[in-house]
Parts: C-alpha cells; structure tokens; sequence
C-alpha cells in the first residue's frame, strides 16, 4: 500500500519561528486544552507540511507525478509569481490541532488555489493549514485548542514547488518521503 500526497512545504526560517512559538507554549495551559484527549502530542517539525491533496491509499507515484507534471506545466505557462504566504492563527477539527496559512495577497491566494487545483485537490473547499499536533480520542475543547495559538503570525515565505510525498506508517507516526519535485514558475524549475 503506498500513501501519496501533494505538499509544499514552509521555508526554514518559517519552521525555526513556528517551532519557537510551539515550544513557548505554557505547559499548564497546553494541559488544560487537551484534556480529556487520549495521546495528544505535536508533531515534530520536519513533519510539518500544507497538504494540497491526497491521493488513495494505493496511489501510483508515476501516474501522480505525471499528471502534476502536466497540470503545473500549464500553471507555469502562465508564469505566476510564486505565492507569498506565511503561518499565522490556529483552530482544531477532527483530531488535529492546526495554523493556518495566510496569502499576502488576493494574487497569491490565486496562485495558491491554481497550485492546489494542478495537485488534483478542490481549491474551492480547500483551507490551507499545517498540522502541529494530534491526538488518537477524546472529546475536544476546539475553541481552547484554538486559543493555544490564535496569536501566532510568522515570517512571509514563498511556496516555489510542490512535492509529491509519500508516507509510511511506522510506530512512531508517518515517515515522508519527497519522491517528486516540481517547480512552480520558471525560475523554480529543475
């Protein structure tokens, strides 16, 4: 079974800021937030990732890669800038406590979309967001989770490429692994 995903992944300087901010957390107030929450832990950073779409559990890498190859192509035809965004405010869903990301502007919200569109995902529906901890069950407090980090805002960065990862489960969470790269506009290419 192979588990595949579109990503763009933040810019270093993005993670270092957000990384920071996660670990200046209060720990009384972390506690509070997930309780009753059945292994509630963060993610480790080299995890972190904006999910443009994700393929069936037995995708086929050559087919994904392909396909996002042509798709971007076209993106690229048009030559957009590469969009400018940045992790800023938080929320919870499901079993996921998330930042959010933010375009610099109503262009780079476009891009962002086209970009999510070429990766085969619904840039209509899509919330661009990064997932910074999880937890297996439990009743959440979404609104307290929230709050955690509704303040945070971090660094612009540039989205230049997606990545075709692919994830393999272990015991200690998903390994990722990149296994495609594509460059958004021209001068990211290659």
């Amino acid at each position: 079974m192979v588990r595949l995903f579109t990503a763009v992944w933040p810019s270093e300087e993005a993670v270092r800021h957000l990384s920071a901010a996660v670990d200046r957390l209060d720990p009384d107030g972390v506690a509070r937030a997930a309780a009753g929450l059945r292994k509630f832990r963060f993610s480790p950073a080299e995890r972190w990732h904006l999910t443009l779409c994700f393929y069936s559990d037995d995708g086929d890498p050559e087919h994904v890669t392909e396909r996002l190859e042509r798709r971007v192509a076209r993106l690229r035809a048009t030559d957009p800038a590469p969009p400018r965004l940045r992790l800023a405010g938080s929320g919870a869903f499901r079993s996921v406590l998330w930042v959010g990301v933010e375009a610099a502007t109503p262009e780079d919200d476009r891009v962002l979309r086209a970009m999510v569109h070429a990766a085969g995902g619904d840039p209509h529906g899509y919330r661009a967001h990064l997932t910074v901890a999880r937890w297996v069950a439990g009743r959440a407090d979404r609104e307290r989770l929230g709050e955690l980090l509704a303040d945070y805002s971090g660094p612009w960065w540039h989205a230049r490429e997606l990545a075709v990862v692919r994830s393999d489960l272990g015991e200690g969470g998903p390994t990722y692994r990149a296994v495609h790269h594509v460059g958004v506009t021209r001068e990211s290419t290659g």
